[in-house]
């Protein structure tokens, strides 16, 4: 059969178009897209080496904290990839993109937990969200960049621009928004105003190294209050946040990053905040670039602590 995430059951296009989603708790849904990169492509074969690293090396345990997402009681699938018809266009891809996640959760309570692809797929799957949701969401964003750039290059879409296009469209809350981890050169000295100036919480790398992984799901508890159901979280993970040590196979590597280790025990901490997670991703893994597969396979291991919160976010909602 197919290679799928963690070898979830797949549910195969014919199917989809005859039943439609219903059933499902939590989609797992590669976004092979890469047309908003401005540094090294390849992202679009990132759910393929996050897929074959899911399947040969991760269990169905998290030994560290006991979790079993599938024994939870969800119905948990791989629906595939969500593909584009017009890869050079952009924001029609974007179009697309949104699309196709709408669709999927018009069929349910289903939470979405995404691949990429690079980080520009993120901004469409907050606007399906929003629709469903109806309210901006907070925000959990762990990376090396801020990505609240603007035009570049002749569009504002690109993956070094989603949260300010998000904010400004009213898809997250920057009051509710913590980025984690931005560190690295810039452009100009006013590269991430936007993040500080519209209320976002920056914790940059030189801050996480003074206060530590403890220090930092303290901000996330003081900002998104002491969980509960109200106020739905996104939580996307951009893979260079890692130091290029252990995770080279990305577009736009800067040093100086987390740790695997460090990476984990952040997000198994944001597990003890029980927040409402309405969807997840893990963005720019870049098979091309890899050495080893060591990339895919950290890739991987984000996907299955997001898993984790996420199934566990879904068994508290029901």
């Amino acid at each position: 059969g197919p290679c799928t995430f963690f070898r979830l059951p797949f549910v195969p296009p014919d199917k989809i178009e005859r039943d439609g989603f219903k059933g499902i708790d939590v989609a797992l849904v590669g976004v092979p897209y890469d047309g908003g990169t401005t540094n090294r492509p390849g992202a679009r074969y990132g759910p393929k080496g996050v897929r074959e690293a899911s399947s040969d090396h991760l269990r169905a345990v998290n030994q560290a904290t006991g979790v079993s997402p599938l024994e939870l009681g969800l119905c948990i699938r791989d629906v595939g990839d969500f593909n584009v018809s017009a890869p050079w266009s952009l924001e029609s891809s974007h179009s697309e993109i949104e699309e196709k996640f709408a669709n999927m959760l018009s069929h349910g309570a289903i939470t979405p937990l995404s691949v990429g692809g690079d980080h520009s797929i993120t901004l469409p799957i907050l606007r399906a969200l929003h629709k469903k949701v109806q309210e901006p969401l907070a925000l959990i964003h762990i990376d090396a960049h801020a990505d609240t750039g603007d035009a570049y290059l002749g569009s504002r879409f690109h993956h070094g621009a989603p949260f300010k296009v998000a904010t400004d469209e009213g898809l997250i809350d920057p009051k509710r928004t913590i980025q984690i981890g931005i560190r690295g050169s810039l452009a100009h000295p006013d590269q991430w105003r936007f993040s500080e100036a519209s209320g976002m919480k920056v914790i940059y790398m030189e801050e996480v190294e003074t206060i530590g992984v403890k220090g930092v799901l303290a901000e996330i508890a003081s900002l998104l209050g002491g969980g509960g159901l109200d106020g739905k979280v996104y939580i996307s993970f951009d893979i260079d946040a890692l130091d290029p040590a252990f995770a080279p196979g990305t577009g736009t590597p800067e040093i100086g990053g987390f740790t695997s280790r460090e990476a984990q025990a952040l997000l198994r901490g944001i597990r003890m905040l029980d927040l409402n997670i309405a969807g997840a991703d893990v963005v720019e893994v870049s098979p091309p670039f890899d050495a080893g597969g060591v990339t895919s396979l950290a890739g991987a291991n984000v996907l299955h602590e997001l898993l984790c919160l996420v199934a566990e976010s879904a068994t508290r909602r029901e």
